[in-house]
């Protein structure tokens, strides 16, 4: 795990994905060979959270302790929500438009066109969830003091609104693969879809954020979709019989299976089988 002696440029060289936090912190590039907690204090940031996000950004099995999670200000997490969503909003979503609206412009099919609308849909599915999470969930965060109340409430709101907006991006990815005709701008498809890959990627690690960050460990559940993956993994389907089963594409089953380990803390499918049967029980 990453530690404040560690240097920045090692740190981000482990995860190159990192690169796209230090704005969201303020951190700008040209820090040498100064340490993380070096380059943190000059520049304002508490260590401490800085490096519980990277580390959950970059290890699928972290998950932070009690002491960490008790020296975190819930209002840096907030700021950090933040940031994150005008990162999604005023610069990842603009630029995938860019991309499309190139190839819809010179592929000139159908489905070019067909693609196009379904990603406009996207872009309006993730302001509504960016809106609902700084007017319910973001302010709540602010505006209660009480940390048991605070727990309560967040839990209570993530789990009712909390849509899983990975799904629609994977099923982009899938329809660029299969139906869109790439013999005249396969080099810009193919840096579409890494782009969309990447977002992907980082929106995955923003819901982890949230989840572990703010909710309490007890009450750290399973989402309906998660529970439906479970039961067919512990069924003994694999991957790619489980996206049949549930409609869904094979990457989103398998960021289903990284969030039902994170959370459980179980990693084998006789452990999950298991663990399902005692939630039945």
């Amino acid at each position: 795990m990453f530690t404040g002696r560690m240097k920045m440029a090692d740190m981000i060289a482990s995860n190159y994905d990192l690169i796209l936090m230090l704005p969201r912190f303020g951190i700008p590039l040209g820090f040498g060979d100064k340490s993380v907690k070096e380059v943190c204090r000059e520049c304002g940031v508490d260590d401490n959270f800085f490096l519980t996000v990277c580390n959950i950004y970059t290890f699928d099995d972290f998950q932070p302790d009690d002491e960490e999670l008790a020296a975190i200000d819930r209002r840096m997490v907030a700021e950090h929500l933040r940031a994150s969503h005008r990162y999604y909003i005023d610069e990842r979503l603009p630029h995938l438009q860019h991309h499309l609206d190139h190839i819809v412009e010179h592929v000139g099919d159908q489905s070019a066109t067909i693609l196009k609308k379904y990603f406009a849909d996207y872009c309006r599915e993730v302001r509504d969830h960016v809106r609902r999470e700084e007017r319910n969930l973001i302010q709540m965060i602010e505006s209660l003091d009480d940390s048991e109340s605070r727990s309560r409430a967040v839990t209570e709101h993530y789990q009712k609104s909390h849509d899983n907006i990975k799904d629609k991006l994977s099923d982009l990815t899938q329809i660029i693969y299969k139906y869109i005709p790439g013999e005249r701008l396969n080099e810009e498809m193919m840096e579409l879809v890494f782009d969309i890959l990447q977002l992907s990627r980082d929106l995955e690690k923003h819901a982890a954020i949230e989840e572990m960050l703010l909710l309490p460990p007890e009450e750290y559940a399973l989402s309906e979709r998660e529970q439906e993956v479970l039961e067919l993994v512990a069924q003994g389907l694999s991957s790619k019989e489980i996206a049949q089963r549930l409609s869904i594409a094979v990457n989103t089953v398998n960021t289903h299976r990284k969030s039902i380990t994170r959370k459980t803390g179980i990693k084998s499918v006789a452990g999950l089988a298991v663990y399902a049967m005692l939630k039945k029980n």
